[in-house]
């Protein structure tokens, strides 16, 4: 059942073991976002850097996966998952020890940047491995627990990251999360090529073929794309410098229209574009991948005015402050779980009632908020409430990836997962870069817990019109299936 068959070669592979390697390699870079932002005021005081410089060590991460996505996604499609997967994997893994052994701001930055090539590279492949060795139900638990990964991660590395800091110090605890990356980093790369079947790759070895010779690389699609997503995500990242900087988002549109319009005449001269058009098409695709891109915008800054409510407004230290998401994590997990056994039954049905579960966690931890400031009622009551949100963000996850990858061709699978995470990637920078400037906007002329107040409401309204835009599409695949 869980066997692989791969002609030519004596040996079986497992799909479970295939999918365990992905995971890890899911769960570390993962934790490379959420992780860093409790060290970051450990690497300002080590490396006496500037905050401009500390800012660089996310946005330079979240910049290099952005662009890397798509391009890797296509070339996975093409010359072998497993390969660029296991390149990738290493890439992260020598970028990861560079980074905790960085004895200045700009050489970690440079290798965080690396750090994001490599998370960039694998990404994609996980999505594409997941399309192509599993199917049906299995395909659906495999992605839930793709979404038991995210969330654990998530939770995990501000933890790990906080407990590391208190036990070794400043100096040296902030290095740690980065070093350990490198033995784990190391050991699935080892795992990968030896459970993976890398099937495409004996293909191309059998027909003598020159993989980077016979590969059209569609270099004018990839640069206008990357343009595209460099307009868009660097504004919103570069929050030092002044307003003008959003001029750069008005070479966006054109930048998109022009990338469009060529891959459509690159396709119709006979070549491959990076990014087949057909794709698009795909109304459970392209729908669930705006709904998607929608969610991102607002949710994934529930936690980051959490941290800023808690450690700037009321004095928590980043320990305890990333504590108040682990009930959220278990009880993602379980959901995301639940959600895989349903997802093929329910459909888009499940997506809604996600969403309404999102909007639950916004509305109650905005009031938590609220009583806190008018009763003193405990801040821990949120550990209640944003597990409302858990469940909404499991099952989503589940949900929105399984059907949004349902009618992809298997030879699309990796590109359309590098699609689908650069449009979530940027709407998470600018998520992020609006609601945490709704939140300083406020807050001189009033104080934390109005301005975490606006910040949520702002969120709880992004999360309707995404369960509007959700509910319509419901509305609109009944009419389509009572014809």
């Amino acid at each position: 059942m869980n066997k692989i068959v791969v002609p030519g070669v004596k040996r079986t592979f497992d799909r479970r073991l295939i999918l365990f390697v992905n995971l890890v390699a899911l769960a570390m870079t993962l934790m490379q976002i959420s992780s860093v932002n409790v060290a970051l005021p450990s690497m300002e005081t080590a490396l006496n850097a500037h905050p401009t410089d500390i800012q660089w060590v996310l946005s330079g991460y979240a910049l290099a996966i952005g662009i890397c996505l798509v391009p890797f996604g296509r070339l996975g499609d093409v010359i072998g998952r497993g390969s660029v997967f296991t390149i990738g994997f290493a890439v992260f893994a020598c970028a990861s020890l560079a980074c905790g052994l960085a004895t200045s701001p700009l050489l970690l930055n440079l290798c965080r940047v690396c750090q994001g090539i490599g998370a960039g590279m694998q990404g994609p492949q996980t999505v594409g491995m997941i399309q192509q060795y599993f199917t049906g139900q299995g395909r659906a638990r495999a992605y839930a627990l793709n979404g038991v990964v995210v969330a654990a991660a998530v939770v995990v590395g501000p933890l790990l990251t906080g407990v590391l800091i208190s036990s070794f110090g400043t100096d040296i605890g902030w290095r740690l999360p980065f070093i350990i990356n490198f033995p784990v980093g190391l050991l699935g790369v080892l795992l990968a090529l030896r459970w993976f079947p890398f099937e495409r790759e004996r293909e191309h070895f059998r027909s003598g073929e020159s993989h980077l010779i016979s590969i059209d690389f569609d270099p004018i699609g990839a640069l206008l794309l990357t343009g595209t997503v460099v307009s868009v995500m660097l504004p919103f990242m570069l929050v030092d410098l002044p307003l003008w900087r959003f001029a750069i988002v008005a070479a966006a549109l054109p930048l998109a229209g022009l990338w469009l319009c060529w891959e459509w005449r690159y396709k119709r001269a006979g070549h491959e574009p990076m990014v087949d058009l057909q794709l698009l098409k795909l109304k459970s695709f392209s729908h669930q991948t705006l709904i998607s891109t929608m969610n991102f915008l607002g949710i994934t800054s529930i936690f980051v005015i959490v941290a800023m409510f808690l450690q700037q407004g009321l004095g928590w230290d980043a320990l305890h402050s990333s504590m108040i998401g682990l009930p959220d994590a278990f009880v993602s997990g379980f959901v995301a779980i639940w959600a895989g056994r349903k997802v093929l039954k329910w459909r888009n049905k499940l997506v809604v009632a996600a969403l309404f579960m999102n909007i639950m966690g916004a509305l109650t931890s905005l009031a938590v908020v609220y009583l806190n400031l008018a009763y003193g009622v405990s801040a821990w009551w949120l550990l209640l409430t944003l597990s409302f949100y858990g469940a909404g963000q499991g099952s989503f996850a589940t949900a929105n990836q399984t059907l949004a990858m349902l009618d992809v061709p298997l030879e699309m699978s990796g590109t359309a997962g590098g699609v689908k995470s650069m449009m979530e990637r940027v709407s998470t920078a600018v998520g992020n870069a609006v609601l945490t400037g709704i939140f300083f906007a406020v807050l001189p002329t009033s104080n934390h817990h109005q301005a975490t107040m606006v910040a949520y409401a702002t969120i709880t309204i992004i999360l309707t019109l995404t369960t509007i835009l959700a509910a319509a599409y419901l509305i609109h695949e009944r009419r389509l299936s009572r014809q």
